[in-house]
């Protein structure tokens, strides 16, 4: 028997060595391909980032978004952490029989707690399988790879209540309430002698060891790699979300430029940054992006998931050919894989990768124009990956790099640069809206200063403010509003120009940055340090993005103001407005800044309004399809996103549909038409509504 022990704990030092120089090979091999990208910024506000770690990491709260999903995952996850010691247990009980963990007399507690937890564990692989393959959850891929991980876990925990249950008969131990799954399996084969169930004990041992030492192999190199590259990815997300990052274009003139040509942008996988490429790897190919995308969800090319894995599995076939290290281990029994065969130093293989072109091979045009930049995808993602800015990078190439750009929003970033807004009106008719109501008060900056009066609040009017018929209400509204509750604003007339928004969301963050530029002077200039505006996207980039290029004020969405000036007693909503309405939430507004509540609280302050939610609302709400430069083109692919979206508000039988964006507006009037509802479901935006409120008697009295 010594000599026996001896040759296995032999044996089991050998595997073990091996199996973790391979699984360390692996992580190390993934390293040196992150480190192809470009390095990243890194702000150190651990505080928040360890808060995330704590909540999503630990917490499990994106995932606990799905309920059933949620709380599978939460089961293996903290099941397989405490599992653990029973593997130590167990390695020790294979190495020195009737030895076992050094807890004293906890141990029998010990014992009975880890067999609940693995109980745990396989009620959670029999459930993940039945989704998978039973239920058939359409976001979740099927077939051997995707089912490998409940082999190997659902193997762990069975060989350890086998193999406890054979070392109780081998070891003469009675049935006890410690180790009841084990007094079954030692029930069951009781009829077996000390030497068999012992044969058996190191056949279930060794059937383990084996398992977990794959296992911990496999894992770095599938898409349970986001074991490993999870937690970090969380870590080092962004802390704003959505936040696209600003390209330097000072180029020296004088400095050696390598054979490529300058570029903006990626057009290589290898442009990514780092800390973009962590994102990669920590994909776990669960499909909730995809199953929430409003492109994808409408019969688009575009599918987050996709995106990631596609660029993913050509990161790693570029890295191995650059690098020469193989992706794939043992090498000797994936020779045959093209990135072994690749890191082998074949002359034809890393040609032909180099060859394959990130935009067009990998990822099409179509996939990279499908975006609304609505973040749906990054919301849902367990492991906080940003789709988002990934796409943007790959649109800022495409234009500011090969010159290449939907025709229509070609046409309306032309006219942003010409004419301050996307139709190409005259820049001296940007102010004519106001004329529309010359009762209400709306001085511009320079009239006040004329009059040297002072202004707190620059209300931002906004292209579609300002040119859209349909906006040009809401505008006046708001305006209206503020006078009743004695607000003081200027707005800039004809000296507002573009937010830029649309400009950089395209890709062209040149001529973002001209925008940005210039009207930062201008609200310099007028001495702006607090800015309305009733768009959303405006309000976005003036408080998260213009920062970056020096400039910080206090900025406000209209909703949030009003909120505020309600709770302060300075707009009474008391006229009854009697319908039945469903709110859209803005992404930009939404997703982006977590402004959820206030637009809800004006609505419910409002008198003989009934307000019902959509099935999928806040955080989980669809884009209306505006976003991300879609407002200035057409869709010729699929269903149209308004009216999908629509299609869902109707749903709730509502009697009007309410926004707090004016492109949500324009899409959702637009979607209520295509189904032919118009007549019976009015769209408003929530400053319309709440001005009919406190306007109600002026109303009757001019009636």
């Amino acid at each position: 028997m010594d000599t026996f022990l001896l040759l296995n704990l032999v044996a089991f030092i050998a595997i073990v060595i091996y199996g973790l120089y391979l699984f360390a090979r692996v992580v190390l091999t993934r390293i040196a391909y992150i480190k192809l990208g470009q390095k990243s910024e890194f702000d150190r506000d651990f505080k928040e980032r360890f808060r995330r770690i704590g909540t999503i990491v630990f917490g499990q709260a994106k995932l606990l978004k799905d309920k059933k999903s949620g709380t599978i995952h939460v089961m293996m996850f903290y099941g397989f952490i405490l599992v653990q010691f029973g593997a130590l247990d167990m390695f020790i009980k294979g190495l020195s029989p009737e030895n076992h963990l050094p807890f004293g007399p906890l141990y029998p507690a010990f014992t009975f707690f880890q067999e609940i937890v693995t109980l745990t564990i396989l009620v959670a692989v029999v459930w993940a399988f039945h989704r998978r393959y039973i239920e058939k959850l359409v976001r979740l891929k099927r077939g051997f790879k995707a089912g490998l991980v409940l082999i190997f876990i659902g193997t762990l925990m069975l060989s350890v209540l086998f193999g406890n249950g054979f070392a109780m008969i081998w070891h003469g131990h009675e049935a006890a309430w410690t180790e009841p799954i084990a007094s079954l399996v030692a029930l069951a084969f009781g009829w077996l002698s000390p030497l068999a169930a012992m044969v058996l004990f190191y056949i279930a041992w060794w059937v383990h060891t084996i398992t977990i030492l794959t296992f911990l192999v496999y894992v770095p190199q599938s898409k349970h790699a986001h074991l490993l590259a999870a937690p970090v990815n969380v870590f080092l997300s962004k802390r704003v979300p959505g936040k696209l990052k600003k390209l330097n274009f000072d180029i020296d003139e004088d400095a050696e430029e390598n054979e490529d040509e300058i570029s903006f942008g990626v057009g290589k996988v290898e442009d990514f940054e780092q800390f973009q490429m962590i994102d990669f790897y920590a994909c776990v190919e669960c499909g909730r992006c995809t199953d929430v995308c409003p492109a994808s969800g409408t019969g688009k090319m575009l599918s987050p998931m996709d995106l990631m894995v596609k660029i993913r599995d050509h990161l790693t076939a570029k890295g191995a050919a650059v690098t020469g290290k193989s992706p794939w281990v043992p090498s000797y029994a994936f020779a045959g894989t093209a990135g072994n065969q690749l890191a082998s130093g074949s002359e034809s293989g890393e040609k032909s990768i180099q060859d394959i072109s990130l935009i067009g091979d990998v990822i099409t045009e179509e996939e990279i124009s499908g975006c609304t930049t609505c973040r749906a995808c990054e919301e849902a993602c367990p492991v906080m990956n940003e789709h988002m800015g990934t796409i943007i990078d790959l649109r800022r190439y495409l234009v500011m790099t090969e010159g290449k750009m939907n025709q229509d929003q070609q046409r309306a970033v032309m006219n942003i640069e010409r004419q301050g807004n996307p139709w190409g009106l005259s820049k001296k008719d940007r102010i004519k809206w106001r004329e529309l109501d010359e009762s209400v008060y709306i001085p511009t900056v320079k009239e006040l200063k004329k009059e040297e009066k002072e202004f707190e609040y620059l209300f931002w009017v906004s292209s579609m403010g300002a040119y859209d018929s349909r906006s040009q209400k809401i505008a006046l509204s708001f305006a209206k509003l503020m006078n009743q509750a004695g607000v003081s604003f200027a707005i800039l007339g004809n000296k507002e120009a573009n937010s830029g928004d649309t400009a950089r969301r395209i890709g062209n963050e040149f001529l973002f940055q001209e925008i940005a530029e210039k009207n930062i002077k201008e609200f310099e200039k007028s001495g702006v340090t607090k800015i309305v505006t009733i768009d959303p996207h405006a309000y976005n980039i003036f408080k998260n993005e213009y920062p970056d290029f020096g400039y910080e004020a206090e900025v406000y969405h209209h909703t949030q103001m009003l909120y505020d000036l309600i709770m302060d007693g300075r707009l009474q909503p008391n006229g009854e407005i009697n319908e039945r309405l469903t709110y859209h939430d803005s992404c930009y507004l939404g997703r982006y800044n977590g402004v959820f509540d206030p637009p809800r609280e004006i609505l419910h302050s409002i008198p003989g309004l009934e307000l019902v939610e959509m099935d999928r609302n806040r955080e989980n709400g669809m884009c209306c399809g505006a976003g991300g430069g879609l407002m200035w083109s057409e869709e010729t692919t699929g269903n149209r996103i308004n009216v999908s979206r629509t299609e869902q508000a109707i749903q709730v039988k509502p009697t009007m549909i309410s926004s707090a964006c004016p492109y949500c507006l324009t899409m959702l009037s637009d979607g209520t038409k295509a189904k032919e509802v118009e007549e019976d479901i009015s769209t408003m935006d929530v400053a319309e509504i709440l001005a009919l409120s406190v306007f109600a008697e002026e109303q009757v009295k001019t009636a």
